[in-house]
């Protein structure tokens, strides 16, 4: 049915880009591609949903809160109404890493986007019910919220008419919190789980208080109609007549009175100057920025409204008196200002009787009585600053969402573990692909189990269960470090990958110098950094015995050694790649992972790589319990010590400026979020394969790409540095590579050092 409908969708699209030619840009958005840069987005990333302007508004206080508790996770927004986009590209502005068009509700775009921005929690402001991005954001296990829900009376019959079909789409939400209990009820109604339900409050509550509005008005008193809107039923008045109307009746009495008039829909700016024009009355529209001469402004631009309360001295809230069922009189409300309502507040029904009761609105019964209700605020001062001063009260004592939703959402992004798996023709081999492979590494593991051997001295063992980088490199690095700073002589034992000598082992004493022909990229960094000994070769056992021969360490340190089981170690300590943790939940090739999850067992302790300070990763925790309880659990992240010029192997520093970056890495992600760490966008970012050898065109290209964007810097990590050619600095003159030195940094410093000593 929905391949069916999928011509029909195309032809809608080829409608609304021949009424409104701004739909083609950006369409293929509504597919599921995004930018280029969304792709080097690290997993973790939050995405909020906002459907036009009012939600995108609402928002915005959220991205703050989110961007101060949440520092380090991407923040995506999409929408999807052209004046939506409009607002969000303008208002949230330095807060949200992307902003983009909702996908259509297709298998096939929404995976698209889940794979390019890999985000930890997706919530959904309001009411916006997509059984498609429901079920694959649940599929994939990332947390699903709903914020600030809520049904109108006006909405309420068409949801009671397909509750068979919402009772299906709300079992996938993890949370919903809704805006009043009328809206719990109405939820319930419809089949959402009751504990997953709470009352969170409205976030428009929690809008800042605007200060300094965009510009200033004339002396004199100022009225606001604000969201006016065109008939709906039989019998509705046009709201910028009535509004017109009304300002002829007061003109004449009071001549110092200024209207801004603020038509809901663009569509309606024009027909609103015309109604001006054809009425006389003199006006300025606010798209021409010219100063305010005229009694009228038209304030035909969007996002503004909220801004331009303070100017106010009292504001009459459109779609009251047309069926539109009302818009929230909660902004004005909280800028202290009366508002006049019409009957139509279906929409707001909860907001509407509470104001009602407390006398903190102003309600008249049709068209007709709005000229009156201006006039009689306008003479009646006291009465204007009481209704005012009870809307601010009522407005004030309801904050709290925003910090409500921003706690909920923090929770599910620590507890979410996404699985972020293949897809398409050949994805149902995989399973069975992955049967032999288990069977084939259950075969290995007997096989060394048999041949085990010990070396003279202890061994730590350092490694994951992950295919890919997970940082065993600058923490197999740390703890050298650490042990010969405590008097110890470490020796590191790693294969070697991607060398070139064919020698079955190579022993590079602590101090000495060797080419990177000889050990390859990752062994390399631990020979030029002189901590420990090096052993180089697949037979760990072999090294061991001659770096014991030769050097008498006291300690090895065995890199990526939690697979090599012929040889025994005191310590296994497994990292855990917080971007990555667990490859999918299943071994290769169905998932990433080398071994099943219940080889954790195996492990004496933990370390959560790439972690964020502050977070406490509890769904990574609650994983790691199930298979083994009593191993501890530390955290580390990469620091930064500067950049290298790899041409001199001086310090350097990035002028301000554009730069490119590229990688080889396992899991490039993690180079791409050190980056923004640091506060480097680059302008282009090229990943490769781990381990790449870069050859003379690969570096042309970058290059090139660096000239065409202006940059100066091609920015690369240490590894990638070791695989460069030799003439690579004549061949990117005069731009400059840089490398980036990092040292792996664990934050429970102490407990980890107790934990190396044997």
């Amino acid at each position: 049915m929905r391949t069916l409908a999928f011509p029909l969708l195309l032809l809608y699209f080829l409608r609304r880009i021949a009424r409104h030619r701004n739909w083609a840009r950006r369409l293929s958005e509504r597919f599921g591609v995004l930018p280029a840069s969304f792709s080097r987005t690290p997993p973790g990333s939050i995405w909020l949903h906002a459907v036009s302007v009012g939600e995108i508004l609402s928002a915005v206080e959220l991205l703050k809160q989110l961007r101060a508790a949440q520092p380090y996770a991407p923040l995506y927004v999409s929408t999807t109404t052209l004046a939506g986009r409009a607002v969000a590209d303008e208002k949230l502005r330095g807060l949200a890493t992307g902003v983009f068009y909702l996908p259509i509700d297709y298998g096939f775009a929404i995976r698209r986007v889940l794979r390019a921005i890999r985000p930890n929690v997706v919530v959904i402001l309001e009411t916006e019910l997509w059984p498609t991005l429901f079920r694959s954001v649940a599929r994939a296990g990332i947390a699903l919220q709903i914020v600030n829900g809520r049904i109108s009376d006006r909405a309420w019959p068409r949801y009671r008419r397909f509750g068979w079909f919402f009772r299906h789409v709300l079992s996938y939400p993890q949370h919903i919190a809704v805006q009043t209990e009328a809206d719990r009820e109405r939820y319930l109604e419809l089949g959402a789980p009751a504990d997953r339900l709470t009352i969170g409050g409205n976030l428009k509550y929690d809008a800042p208080a605007v200060t300094e509005p965009p510009f200033t008005m004339p002396p004199g008193p100022v009225w606001i109609a604000a969201s006016t809107c065109a008939p709906v039923e039989p019998g509705d008045p046009d709201e910028d007549d009535a509004v017109i109307a009304a300002f002829q009746q007061l003109a004449p009495l009071h001549p110092d009175l200024h209207l801004i008039l603020v038509p809901r829909k663009p569509e309606r700016f024009d027909v609103a100057a015309a109604k001006l024009t054809a009425a006389g009355i003199p006006f300025v529209r606010r798209s021409a920025k010219t100063p305010i001469t005229a009694p009228v402004l038209l304030l035909d631009t969007l996002g503004e409204l909220n801004s331009i309360f303070p100017l106010a001295d009292l504001v009459f809230m459109g779609g009251t008196l047309a069926s539109r069922g009302g818009h929230n009189i909660l902004e004005p409300a909280a800028a202290g200002k009366p508002v006049i309502v019409g009957p139509h507040m279906e929409n707001f029904a909860a907001i509407d009787a509470e104001f009602r009761a407390a006398s903190a609105v102003l309600p008249i019964p049709n068209a007709a009585a709005l000229a009156a209700a201006v006039a009689r605020l306008q003479n009646e001062p006291n009465l204007r600053q009481t209704i005012g001063n009870q809307a601010r009260t009522l407005a004030e004592s309801k904050r709290g969402a925003t910090a409500r939703a921003v706690a909920a959402i923090a929770a599910a992004r620590d507890l979410a573990i996404p699985r972020f798996r293949g897809s398409g023709a050949a994805w149902p081999l995989l399973e069975p692909l992955a049967l032999l492979w288990r069977a084939g590494n259950a075969r290995r593991i007997r096989r060394d189990l048999a041949h085990v051997r010990r070396l003279g001295v202890p061994v730590i063992s350092v490694g994951g269960i992950g295919m890919g980088g997970a940082g065993k490199t600058p923490v197999a690095l740390l703890i050298a470090r650490r042990l010969a700073a405590a008097g110890r002589h470490p020796a590191i034992l790693t294969r070697g990958y991607g060398r070139k000598s064919s020698a079955q082992a190579v022993i590079v004493p602590a101090g000495k110098r060797i080419g990177v022909e000889y050990t390859g990229d990752e062994a390399q960094i631990f020979v030029k950094d002189g901590s420990a000994d090096v052993g180089i070769g697949a037979d760990r056992y072999k090294s061991g015995c001659l770096l014991e021969d030769l050097t008498r360490p006291d300690v090895f340190i065995l890199d990526d050694g939690f697979q090599h089981r012929r040889l025994a170690r005191d310590r296994n300590l497994v990292l855990i790649d917080s971007l990555d943790p667990f490859g999918g939940g299943d071994v290769f090739p169905a998932g990433r992972l080398r071994e099943p999850l219940s080889s954790l067992a195996r492990a004496d302790a933990f370390l959560i790589t790439r972690s964020e300070p502050g977070r406490p990763y509890a769904g990574i925790r609650q994983v790691l319990s199930r298979y083994n309880p009593q191993a501890p659990v530390f955290h580390s992240r990469a620091h930064p010590t500067g950049w290298i010029e790899h041409a001199t192997g001086r310090p350097a520093d990035i002028a301000t400026g554009p730069v490119i970056a590229f990688c080889g890495l396992g899991n490039p992600h993690s180079f791409w979020q050190t980056l923004r760490d640091m506060k480097i966008e680059s302008a282009f970012a090229w990943a490769f394969d781990d381990h790449h050898t870069y050859t003379t065109r690969e570096l042309q290209r970058l290059a090139a790409q660096a000239r065409l964007r202006g940059a100066r810097f091609l920015l690369t990590t240490r590894k990638d540095s070791l695989n460069l050619p030799p003439n690579v600095t004549p061949l990117v003159a005069p731009l400059s590579i840089l490398w980036l030195d990092i040292e792996a940094q664990v934050f429970e410093a102490e407990e980890f050092i107790n934990f190396l000593k044997i």
